[in-house]
C-alpha cells in the first residue's frame, strides 16, 4: 500500500502535515475527511520527496547552453545517450544542473524518452526545449537540435545582456541623482536656514531661496509620505500585473510609451518570430509552435493577437491575415510572413525577420540611451545649480558683493 504525504488544515485553521497509507489518492482524501482535516495537497511520498528536492532548482541559461552543446558533441561522437548524461552530470560545475541531470539520467535508464525526462523539470528545461528535443528524437536528428538549442540560448542571452547593459547607466544616474537631491533637501539645505532667518523677516530673500527652503521644509516633514507613495505604487503595479485587466492595461501602456514603446514591441515580435521559426525548422507542428511561441512575447496584447491567429490557422487559413487585423504587427512584417507562407519557407522568413528586427532595434536602443544619458545629466546639473545659486545669492547679497 503506497504512502501519501499530505498537507491539511484542522477545523481551527491550523495547518498540519503528515504521511498516511492508502490504496489510492481518493482513499487518502476520504481518510483525511474522516479525521476532520481539510486537505491542501496530497502527493505520493516519493513524488513529494522529488518535488521537494528539485523545487527552486533553476539553472542559469548560460550553464544550460554549455550543456546542450556538450551533449550534442558527445552524441555526434558516438557516445550513447545514457553514458553522455552520466558524464555531464559528474563533471557539472553547477549543483542545480547536476541534480537535475541525475534525475534525467535515472529516468532515461528506465526507458523514458529524453524529452519526457526533461519535461519533469520545467524549472530547467522550458517548453520550447522539450518540444524541440521531442522532434529531434522522433526525427532522428537529436544532435542537430541540441546544437540549435545551444545557439538559440546563447543568442537570447546575448540580446538580453545588450539590453540590460544599455539601461544600467541611465538607471544608475536616475537613482543616484534622486538620492543626491534628497540628501540636499533633507540634510544640507536646513543648515542654512538660521543664516537666512533675518533676511526672511525683512522680506529680502530671493524667490529661488524661498522656494528651495519651502521644498526643504516639505521634504523634512513629509519624506515618509514620498517613500510610502513609491512603495504603494510598486505594490499596486505588482498586484495589478497579476490581474487580467491590470496586465492588459500595463502591457498596452508599455507598447505606447513615448520613445521606448516601439523598441519594446520590436523586441517582443523578434523573440516571437525567432522561437516560432526555430520550432518550425525543427519539425514541431505549427499549432503547437504557435502555442509555445505566443508566450515568448511577454506581452498579453501581442499574445492575444497570436492566439487569434492560431485559431485562424487551425481552420486551415493563413497566419498573416489575423496578424494584420490585430494592428499590432508592422505591415512589412506581415507581408514577409505572407510571402513565406506562399513560398513554403515560413521558418526561414521568420528567422530573417527576427535578425533584421534585432539589428534595427539595437540601433534604436543605442540612440535612445545616448539621448537619455545627457538629458539625465542635464537635469541633475540644473537641480544642483539651482540649489547652489539659491544658497549663495543671499550670502553674497548680505556681504555686499551682489
Amino acid at each position: 500500500m503506497p504512502d501519501f504525504q499530505y498537507t491539511a488544515r484542522e477545523l481551527s485553521g491550523q495547518q498540519v502535515t503528515g504521511v498516511l497509507s492508502a490504496t489510492s489518492e481518493q482513499d487518502a482524501l476520504a481518510s483525511l475527511a474522516s479525521r476532520q482535516l481539510f486537505p491542501v495537497s496530497v502527493d505520493l511520498a516519493e513524488e513529494a520527496k522529488s518535488q521537494q528536492r528539485y523545487a527552486g532548482r533553476r539553472v542559469k541559461p548560460r550553464v544550460l547552453s554549455v550543456f546542450y552543446g556538450q551533449l550534442a558533441d558527445l552524441l555526434k561522437s558516438g557516445v550513447p545517450l545514457l553514458r553522455s548524461l552520466e558524464l555531464l552530470q559528474k563533471q557539472s560545475t553547477s549543483p542545480a544542473l547536476g541534480l537535475v541531470l541525475e534525475d534525467v539520467r535515472d529516468h532515461v535508464a528506465d526507458g523514458t524518452p529524453l524529452f519526457e525526462a526533461m519535461k519533469a523539470h520545467p524549472q530547467a528545461f522550458g517548453e520550447l526545449v522539450v518540444s524541440m528535443v521531442r522532434a529531434g528524437e522522433e526525427g532522428g536528428f537529436l544532435e542537430d537540435v541540441l546544437k540549435r538549442i545551444a545557439a538559440f540560448t546563447d543568442h537570447q542571452e546575448e540580446l538580453k545582456g545588450r539590453v540590460i547593459g544599455a539601461l544600467v547607466y541611465p538607471v544608475f544616474l536616475l537613482v543616484f541623482g534622486t538620492i543626491i537631491v534628497g540628501v540636499l533637501l533633507v540634510y544640507f539645505v536646513p543648515k542654512f536656514e538660521p543664516i537666512f532667518e533675518r533676511m526672511s523677516r525683512r522680506g529680502e530673500l530671493p524667490w529661488a531661496t524661498t522656494t528651495l527652503l519651502g521644498f526643504s521644509d516639505w521634504a523634512q516633514q513629509y519624506w515618509w509620505l514620498v517613500v510610502g507613495a513609491i512603495i504603494a505604487a510598486v505594490i499596486g503595479l505588482r498586484q495589478a500585473s497579476q490581474t487580467e485587466t491590470g496586465r492588459w492595461r500595463l502591457d498596452t501602456w508599455r507598447l505606447r510609451v513615448a520613445g521606448f514603446g516601439r523598441i519594446i514591441k520590436s523586441l517582443a515580435i523578434a523573440r516571437f518570430c525567432r522561437i516560432l521559426g526555430t520550432l518550425l525548422k525543427n519539425g514541431v507542428p505549427i499549432l503547437q509552435s504557435l502555442r509555445i511561441a505566443k508566450d515568448a512575447t511577454g506581452n498579453v496584447v501581442l499574445t492575444k493577437a497570436i492566439e487569434q491567429a492560431a485559431e485562424n490557422v487551425s481552420e486551415g487559413k493563413s497566419l498573416a491575415k489575423p496578424l494584420a487585423a490585430s494592428e499590432q504587427f508592422p505591415t512589412e512584417i506581415v507581408e514577409m510572413i505572407s510571402v513565406g507562407e506562399e513560398a513554403n519557407n515560413l521558418e526561414e522568413v521568420l528567422v530573417d525577420i527576427a535578425d533584421n528586427l534585432e539589428r534595427r532595434t539595437n540601433r534604436e536602443l543605442d540612440v535612445a540611451v545616448r539621448m537619455l544619458e545627457p538629458l539625465l545629466l542635464l537635469v541633475m546639473a540644473a537641480i544642483v545649480l539651482f540649489v547652489v545659486v539659491a544658497l549663495l545669492v543671499p550670502i553674497l547679497q548680505s556681504s555686499g558683493v551682489v
